[in-house]
């Protein structure tokens, strides 16, 4: 891009975004009255974006309070991508953060379930972020043929997470049941029990799904996603919670394609990955 017009195109956005610019070139244009309007067209579209985004948010807080906050996350954080449908990556923690929601704790937490349904719909349909090295250093097997494998070889194993598969534990509060309600739009349980859950997102078929998982489940599923060996993820996984029934759960896992494959290897364990 020529240097110029990226200088230019830098200084119009600091400008929309209330900066003084001493580019004379954005000074002008900026003294303009359509300036303002079109700098209010701008942040409607991201307001308009982040409604379309989180829904379950909008829902439990009511259209004009949710406008209302966009709009200050807005005026902050400007889009770093075209594709609004990626807008507010960090929306939720913003809401954590933010003075008027202090008394919805809960609510970051939705948002975030709300975040983690979009990269569920956009991510492809194959790929992983265990490390590459290893993958490329090892075989890969499709989760069919893991079954095969002998028991000593199974625990050396590095299963790696479908790639649309997304999941969040939440310590203390009814995070997921909250999220499903509005979501689905259904009735909250009354009583409400306020305890902490779990979610596990997957894209089925072009349909992204969900249903409630454990502590252990999501910490068996971050060591996998970290290139754990799954002798290993298995041993955090009960660290958090002793009673799983790992057995059942890995069967679950694979079932219902949230592990898509493998990688083995006579290399292949924790301290070669991680250099421990």
């Amino acid at each position: 891009m020529n240097t110029s017009l990226a200088a230019f195109q830098d200084s119009f956005i600091r400008a929309l975004y209330g900066a003084t610019e001493s580019d004379p070139r954005v000074a002008a244009v900026a003294a303009q009255p359509g300036f303002a309007v079109y700098r209010n067209t701008v942040f409607k579209g991201c307001v308009d974006a982040l409604q379309a985004n989180f829904p379950s948010v909008q829902r439990l807080v009511g259209e004009d309070w949710f406008r209302a906050a966009a709009l200050v996350y807005a005026r902050a954080t400007p889009p770093d991508d075209a594709r609004l449908l990626l807008y507010g990556a960090t929306f939720p923690a913003f809401l954590e953060a933010f003075e008027p929601a202090s008394a919805l704790t809960y609510l970051a937490g939705v948002a975030r379930l709300d975040r983690l349904w979009i990269e569920s719909h956009v991510a492809p349909d194959f790929g992983s972020e265990v490390v590459s090295e290893v993958a490329s250093e090892n075989t890969m097997r499709r989760a069919t043929e893991i079954t095969r494998l002998s028991p000593d070889k199974f625990l050396r194993t590095v299963l790696l997470p479908n790639a649309t598969a997304r999941w969040a534990w939440f310590d203390a509060q009814p995070v997921y049941t909250i999220w499903r309600a509005t979501r689905e739009e259904v009735a909250l349980p009354d009583p409400l029990d306020w305890r902490g859950e779990g979610v596990l997102l997957l894209r089925a078929g072009g349909r992204v799904t969900w249903r409630q998982v454990g502590k252990g489940v999501c910490a068996l599923l971050d060591a996998c996603a970290a290139g754990v060996t799954f002798g290993n993820a298995m041993e955090r996984a009960l660290e958090v919670e002793p009673d799983l029934d790992l057995v059942s759960i890995t069967a679950t896992l694979f079932a219902d394609g949230a592990i898509s494959a493998a990688v083995t290897g006579p290399d292949i364990g924790f301290h070669e990955i991680h250099g421990d």
